[in-house]
């Protein structure tokens, strides 16, 4: 708690002192790229673009609350709007590292689903972890995380995402915890032990992903069985690339992702223009065609085609047996896990 403390110092201190020589540039976008993105590029930034003539560009990242630490605090950040996880706007927005949201500017609080309303960010996807596989080459399909740990009956490699927040769950739910009782297990030392000892179990089988548009690449070139990925990628490589892949949506671990603004951004006007602009339900619903991401403004499912609900995260059926990922978790333990996930990764 003492470094959050000391880092919000830091970064009112910067913004106060940079204030005045901050210069003038385009809008700076920033999500995570590949499919989503394009998606994006699409049905939010050309159109935005087109309607108020703010000129913007896009970058994409691999999240980290680290790079965005680097950003803010290195007084030359770059970025302006920047999509990020649960856990990163948690813990960024105790650190300072974003603006605190002006909800007036977005039609208030009431025009999102709650999940999406936080006082340092407005929700723009619901979306799942899921399991993903390739129905052409696996002739039994998994059907839960307990067949991504069994090697013996699907043998090959899988593939996890490297750090600890959705390997750790996975392993929990792959070794008999019940969805409910995750983070309860997750809270305990012993808990901690567990998740690591069942990774343990299929270490030489597993390979790493960073970015998102990679366990689609995993599945395709064959390189892997079975992966972790979100639902999303997979709904998207079925319908761009023709591939004939699955989902398990069984123990998914369901989230949704934010947008924030960087502390000290000098386009914070119209960075709440582009705010408004994607958060109207009627713009959300427009980007459910490209890829199987659930909108947060309310009343967006009215626009939605009926035959693509069932696609989505947020249908009953695909929200039976789900884990809602902590946020609150993640903002303890995030770090203290990562790095132990790091050097468990790194031994043989």
């Amino acid at each position: 708690m003492v470094s959050r403390i000391t880092t919000a110092a830091l970064v009112a201190a910067m913004a106060i002192g940079g204030a005045a020589t901050a210069q003038a540039r385009d809008l700076s976008v920033v999500g995570w790229g590949g499919a989503f993105q394009e998606a994006q590029k699409e049905v939010y930034f050309g159109p935005f673009m087109e309607k108020t003539g703010i000129k913007m560009t896009d970058e994409s990242w691999d999240g980290g609350i680290g790079v965005l630490r680097a950003k803010v605090e290195g007084g030359n950040a770059t970025w302006d709007v920047v999509e990020v996880e649960s856990d990163e706007l948690a813990v960024g927005c105790e650190e300072g590292l974003f603006e605190p949201f002006d909800w007036a500017k977005l039609g208030g609080k009431d025009a999102y689903l709650p999940s999406a309303v936080h006082d340092c960010g407005v929700g723009t996807i619901a979306y799942d972890f899921v399991m993903g596989y390739d129905k052409d080459k696996l002739k039994t399909p998994p059907t839960s995380w307990a067949d991504f740990f069994d090697t013996k009956k699907f043998p090959g490699k899988r593939a996890l995402r490297g750090g600890a927040k959705s390997t750790l769950e996975f392993a929990l739910i792959g070794d008999g915890v019940a969805p409910k009782d995750v983070y309860k297990v997750l809270a305990t030392p012993e808990g901690v032990d567990r998740a690591f000892k069942k990774l343990d179990t299929i270490k030489k089988d597993l390979i790493f992903w960073k970015a998102g548009a990679q366990p689609p690449q995993l599945l395709a070139s064959g390189e892997v069985v079975m992966t972790s990925v979100y639902n999303g990628r997979i709904d998207a490589a079925n319908k761009n690339d023709r591939r004939n892949f699955g989902i398990v949506w069984d123990g998914a671990l369901f989230t949704v992702d934010s947008w924030v603004i960087l502390k000290g951004s000098p386009n914070k006007d119209a960075a709440y223009k582009f705010l408004d602009f994607v958060g109207k339900p009627e713009t959300q619903a427009k980007l459910t065609p490209f890829i199987a991401y659930g909108p947060t403004a309310k009343g967006a499912n009215q626009y939605i085609p009926a035959k693509r609900l069932p696609d989505m995260p947020t249908a009953d059926e695909n929200m039976k047996n789900i884990v809602t990922i902590s946020a609150a978790f993640w903002l303890e333990n995030i770090d203290r896990l990562n790095d132990r996930f790091n050097k468990w990764a790194a031994t043989n």
